[in-house]
């Protein structure tokens, strides 16, 4: 199991069973806050726990995913779908940059173009430790 928690530990999550490839984002937020995901289903694999703040996209009318926060350090725990899918799970995704690093080192990266065509880039054989500077 993977574990995370924010800077001051108030706000933490689990990740049970293989995280897989680590997603680095190059969207407006993902790009701003250096978060790095995994993902699977709240209350499934996924849990976070401890308090929470939320952000949504400003100038979204209909967004689809909310940024969990501690709202006492500031940390970005999580994003978090706010559509369920057809079987009522939400899509989570928390942030490995939380966990302690021999964890996560060599876990290896997805890069997702989020800010142009919201496709896959090719691998480049990184793993989160080459991300960590």
């Amino acid at each position: 199991m993977l574990e995370g928690a924010c800077h001051c530990g108030a706000a933490r999550w689990t990740l049970e069973g293989d995280p897989g490839s680590i997603t680095a984002c190059n969207c407006t937020l993902c790009r701003r806050y250096g978060t790095l995901w995994a993902y699977d289903y709240e209350h499934e694999r996924i849990r976070v726990f401890g308090p929470t703040a939320s952000y949504t996209r400003t100038g979204k009318s209909d967004p689809a995913l909310e940024i969990l926060f501690c709202p006492t350090c500031g940390c970005v725990i999580a994003w978090r779908g706010l559509r369920p899918d057809d079987k009522g799970r939400r899509r989570i995704a928390v942030n490995v940059r939380l966990a302690e690093p021999e964890a996560v080192a060599d876990l290896a990266i997805d890069h997702f173009d989020g800010l142009d065509t919201f496709g896959d880039l090719p691998p480049d054989g990184r793993c989160v430790r080459d991300m960590w500077f």
